[in-house]
């Protein structure tokens, strides 16, 4: 599956679940860690964890492809799943604020 369709699949797993302002981002040329971000909020962490596990079961289970790691699981406030070419990441919505990557990654494609 190419790069751009998993982001999308994620993208509709994510709202499948409520996920809240759900984006995509596009670091293609911007870094070599991924081509596409994936950014989601969960109102609890509850949801946070519901909205990551069916991430991981959707696309293991019907797609046959595995994370190649997961960090914050521990905290469960921002989780961020590693797919190679997309990186999805799941906040907490303060978390979300405080690091505000979406901006981040925005100013990181602009000439300073």
């Amino acid at each position: 599956m190419e790069s751009k369709e998993l982001a999308e699949k994620i993208v509709e797993i994510l709202d499948s679940k409520k996920g809240i302002d759900i984006e995509t981002i596009d670091v293609t040329g911007k870094t070599t860690l991924a081509d596409y971000f994936v950014v989601c909020s969960g109102n609890s962490t509850t949801q946070i964890k519901a909205l990551v596990d069916e991430v991981e079961y959707v696309l293991k289970n019907d797609f046959g492809i595995m994370a190649d790691h997961i960090e914050g699981r521990s905290g469960d406030r921002w989780i961020l799943i590693d797919y190679k070419d997309v990186v999805v990441h799941v906040f907490h919505p303060e978390e979300r604020a405080n690091y505000d990557i979406s901006t981040l990654w925005e100013k990181k494609g602009r000439a300073e």
